[in-house]
């Protein structure tokens, strides 16, 4: 009986295996969630809805990733929902084959949402190693720009002053950090995966250039800043900030008019019908006399396209930037003494360049847990500027051609859908910057009808390359830490061909390690505490070869590099719905640069430095809009050498204040947003002249009509003081409405010595306040 008993038994245990191996598995997709730049999104919610009305939901996690389990594969109803977006709704076809949906946010949303998106403190990404801040582009006010002109948008706490209005590329203010037009700054444009370098090394006017200005507004994404000082995705120039901008990957067709009594800008956007399509070509035209009293006769003329592919498994994105422009600008003159010479000490300054860029990226899904990166871009540039520096005329100008590669590739270990599982990096990364007829001359005419005989001061050819591996992980190291480690080994060549000079002509070799690593710390339940990251990194930036480094040449720097490390501390926390935030910095340097010298163009070394800053965030989202403070507080300070005595560094701000109001929800259906910078005290120059504090006040209203089709707009600024504050020698016996200053070789009978000015005296640009107006019809309806 018993051994009856247990071939029954057995028989049920197969039976039921048997039954149990026959039965389907449920079906199960997992995805990710992107917002318009490319990066995830996390707290999104995800809904689908079968046609048997079945609803199925999940919320993405800090990775932005989500899983759902189906009741059958077949079509579905996609819904996607995320704080500050507009939501999305899409058909998909659910099947073995397609287990995995990629979700990308593509536009802001209209009102009621956040201006400014920041990351959580804990937050650590293999794309961004530090706490960053991310400008949403708001559509709304785009058309009545706060920003403008010069620059496409505004940064929080990052004030941004530009010369006249007119093309030269504005000059970013970072707390404690010296440098003209950023050469310490980092500025990329992201395409897909990729980063473009937008700094001009070794620029004819001054030793860097990154501009801003070849930006169209309308069809800006975002713009993130990252003040961690480098990850192993940037290189050259990330010392202490840099700045990443997004196109949108779609746009609707619009016509904007924007001016004032001075200035009229017109920006045109073409797009298909199909809104599923993610292409688009923007064009601006822009005529202005900026805010001079001389004429400045601007013109400015833009290109901006987008075109994203998805053939297969690869998300190939192709960008195309163009920009020319040409202006007869104001310059510095002494503080106080604007009105009296026009704005201007010679009539004759002018500039005028161009730029084009062509820039394509291929993300390729090889498997579920490997991406793959192919890409690669050219860009052509020139300039031609003529200034007056208070010692005569000088030319600046160059034509450069820049080219670079990368290839990469993003690793996942374990389970996708762990929160929790290690992420890897590695890529090689390629960039050669060609720099021809890299040129300054000096005229010596001071009759404003002719240029005159003029001699050259500096004519060089240039070759900057370098080729960097690099490698960098992510994960989480327990539930409360997560961590990132990077390392980028950088070759670096320096080839300066001296035209004027040949014996000082040298091809330098030289390479340089950059390590990164940040750690994060969430509280999770002891909410009490703020959240914390602290992060370490090692960046560099190549020096001007013109300065002077070759052993031959009486060098003037130690080093073809610029080398610094920095450390950064960041607390958060959120009481009562208000998010602040303080940040600890410092950051030493192996060289400073500071006050472009006039005669050549180029930076003053003033030794080593250290930079000690602490900023301070205060955000509060409201139904009818949200309000921010940035306050920074910095010393800077050259370190004594046996030529320099330890002093603060010039030209480096010490405090910077910003208030920012967005208004969604005003009587009569209005919309506005308020700005007010404020950039104090600076020295000027190791002679103790100090510039004017620097306040900015800008407003916009716009007004949504036709279902938001149709929009009116006003701006201005009430503007104090002076930009591009440095100090001038004039030459004796100059006066306010005089003839331009000159200095000819015979005054010290030395030829190519044109430093003759015996006079030292405060200079700036007069800024002056203004408002305009704008109108804007954009194609379709709002959704």
């Amino acid at each position: 009986m018993w051994r009856t008993n247990l071939r029954i038994v057995a028989l049920l245990i197969v039976s039921i295996a048997i039954a149990a191996a026959s039965q389907p598995i449920a079906p199960r997709i997992s995805g990710t969630v992107l917002d318009p730049a490319g990066r995830p999104v996390a707290a999104a919610r995800v809904q689908l809805v079968s046609p048997a009305r079945i609803l199925l939901s999940a919320t993405t996690d800090r990775t932005g990733s989500f899983t759902v389990t189906l009741p059958s594969w077949g079509n579905f109803r996609v819904r996607l929902d995320a704080d500050g977006f507009e939501p999305i709704v899409r058909d998909v076809n659910l099947s073995p084959t397609e287990t995995n949906l990629t979700l990308r946010l593509e536009r802001i949303a209209t009102a009621s949402q956040q201006v400014i998106i920041a990351a959580d403190v804990s937050e650590v990404t293999l794309d961004s190693p530090d706490p960053s801040e991310r400008v949403m582009v708001r559509e709304e006010l785009l058309d009545a720009n706060p920003g403008r002109p010069g620059a496409p948008v505004s940064i929080p706490g990052l004030p941004i002053e530009t010369a006249s209005g007119g093309i030269k590329a504005p000059q970013y203010f970072v707390p404690g950090v010296a440098g003209d037009h950023g050469e310490p700054i980092a500025q990329y444009i992201a395409v897909g995966g990729y980063r473009v370098s937008n700094n001009l090394s070794a620029n004819a006017h001054g030793n860097g250039y990154a501009d801003p200005n070849i930006y169209i507004a309308a069809v800006l994404g975002n713009v993130e800043t990252d003040g961690g000082a480098f990850n192993v995705l940037e290189g050259n120039h990330a010392l202490n900030l840099a700045a990443t901008y997004s196109l949108r990957p779609q746009a609707r067709p619009f016509v904007t008019l924007t001016g004032d009594y001075r200035d009229l800008d017109l920006t045109v956007g073409i797009a298909p019908a199909d809104s599923t399509k993610k292409e688009w070509l923007a064009l601006e035209a822009n005529y202005g006399n900026g805010l001079m009293r001389l004429l400045e006769h601007r013109q400015q003329y833009k290109w901006n396209a987008m075109r994203i592919l998805n053939p297969g498994n690869h998300q190939i994105t192709l960008v195309s930037i163009g920009y020319w422009g040409e202006s007869h600008e104001g310059n510095l003159v002494p503080l106080g003494l604007g009105l009296q010479v026009n704005d201007t000490i010679d009539p004759r300054q002018k500039d005028q360049t161009h730029t084009s860029i062509f820039a394509a990226d291929d993300q390729w899904q090889a498997g579920t847990k490997d991406v793959l990166g192919f890409a690669g871009f050219f860009r052509t540039y020139n300039l031609a500027l003529y200034s007056n520096f208070g010692e005569g005329l000088i030319r600046q100008s160059e034509f450069r051609t820049v080219e670079g590669v990368e290839l990469r590739e993003t690793h996942t270990f374990g389970s996708l859908l762990k929160a929790s599982g290690l992420e890897a990096l590695a890529g090689l990364d390629f960039n050669e910057d060609d720099i021809h007829r890299d040129n300054l001359d000096h005229y010596l005419s001071g009759d404003p009808g002719t240029y005159g005989p003029f001699l050259k001061v500096l004519a060089n050819n240039l070759t900057l390359r370098d080729v960097a591996p690099y490698v960098a992980f992510h994960g989480d190291a327990g539930k409360h830490v997560r961590f990132y480690a990077g390392l980028r080994p950088e070759v670096i060549e320096i080839k300066n061909a001296d035209v004027l000079k040949p014996a000082e002509s040298f091809d330098l070799w030289n390479s340089f390690v950059s390590p990164k690593a940040t750690v994060a710390w969430s509280p999770g339940s002891a909410r009490w505490l703020p959240s914390a990251s602290f992060s370490i990194g090692q960046s560099f930036y190549t020096e001007d070869p013109r300065i002077g480094i070759a052993p031959e040449a009486n060098a003037s720097l130690a080093s073809p590099l610029e080398r610094s490390h920095s450390e950064q501390l960041v607390l958060e926390k959120a009481l009562s719905g208000t998010d602040i935030r303080l940040t600890l910095g410092r950051t030493t340097t192996t060289a400073t640069l500071a006050k472009i010298d006039p005669d050549t163009g180029l930076p003053q070394d003033l030794g080593p430095g250290s930079l000690k800053f602490l900023t301070a965030s205060v955000r509060r989202q409201f139904s009818f809009g949200s309000v921010q403070g940035v306050f920074s507080k910095a010393d800077a300070r050259l370190m004594e050498t046996p030529t320099t005595p330890a002093m603060v560094t010039p030209e480096a701000p010490r405090t910077i204040f910003d208030a920012l109001a967005t208004l969604d929800r005003m009587p009569w259906g209005l919309e506005a947003r308020g700005e007010y910078e404020y950039v104090g005290h600076k020295l000027l120059d190791l002679g103790g002249f100090e510039a004017i504090p620097v306040g900015e006040t800008r407003m916009a209203v716009v007004k949504p009509l036709l279902h938001g089709s149709f929009e009116i707009g006003a701006n201005g600024m009430v503007a104090r003081g002076y930009t591009g504050q440095t100090t001038e020698l004039f030459a004796p016996g100059w006066h306010p409405g005089g003839p331009p200053p000159a200095c000819a070789p015979s005054v010290d009978g030395i030829a190519n010595d044109f430093d003759c000015g015996t006079v030292e005296q405060s200079v700036g640009v007069r800024m002056a306040s203004w408002i305009g107006g704008s109108v804007s019809w954009r194609f379709g309806a709002r959704q």
